[in-house]
């Protein structure tokens, strides 16, 4: 399954002063494609620096999206959108597993950290009822000792239901979701722990003549900013 998640990248700065200037942008993308949509949408490092990522759409699990907010950054992102990239299937419908129980998803940081943690969770795909359950952990996991005769009169339901609140598992659209022994290990604390190659946030390249320009343009706002704000010292009348 190819990855597809993408967002609006929304100029932060432009967007305070009454005007919105903003591009669509998929991840994982490259710091050359960051630097062309900050462009196209001014944010150039001098004149606005600041941006938001909005309208957040994906081809994975509906709650996806929901997990995401205008405070996580384009790294963040991007490196989640990586991470997801090489999982494997079974990985990816774990993932969405969990995403759908709800663990694990306040904002792209918690996110990541599931993707690290996720041989901390078992799926078993096609299994939604506590009979199916008790089939698999009984005759197949050899979980407990059912003699052939009485394999017909065992109650497989009540057995897979008992496993099901022993281990705190539940059902989810995937499958049965619970978690093994591994314990969550935390091991994303924000940006600074993103490698290298997954940071791609970089203002555009200016040359000299766009550069005078930006500093120009903020010079000229000051001025005009400073000329509507009356002066506190002058005396009212």
């Amino acid at each position: 399954m190819d990855i597809e998640i993408t967002a609006r990248l929304t100029n932060w700065d432009q967007y305070q002063r009454g005007e919105r200037r903003d591009i669509s942008i998929a991840f994982p993308t490259t710091r050359k494609e960051v630097q062309k949509a900050l462009k196209a949408i001014g944010v150039d490092g001098i004149r606005d620096r600041r941006v938001i990522l909005t309208e957040h759409d994906s081809n994975l699990h509906p709650n996806f999206c929901c997990c995401l907010s205008q405070y996580d950054s384009v790294d963040e992102v991007n490196y989640l959108a990586c991470l997801l990239s090489g999982l494997t299937e079974s990985e990816l419908e774990t993932f969405q597993a969990v995403l759908e129980y709800g663990e694990h998803d306040q904002c792209a940081g918690d996110l990541i950290d599931l993707v690290l943690n996720l041989d901390c969770y078992e799926l078993h795909p096609g299994v939604d009822t506590d009979e199916e359950l008790g089939r698999i952990y009984a005759d197949f996991n050899e979980a407990i000792e059912v003699p052939e005769e009485l394999k017909n009169y065992f109650d497989y339901e009540a057995y897979g239901r008992d496993v099901r609140l022993n281990e705190n598992g539940c059902f989810v659209e995937g499958g049965y979701l619970t978690r093994n022994s591994s314990g969550f290990v935390p091991q994303y604390a924000g940006p600074e722990e993103i490698p290298p190659e997954h940071r791609v946030f970089a203002y555009p390249k200016l040359n000299i003549r766009e550069r005078l320009a930006a500093c120009k343009e903020v010079a000229d706002r000051a001025v005009s900013h400073e000329t509507a704000v009356p002066s506190k010292d002058r005396d009212e009348r």
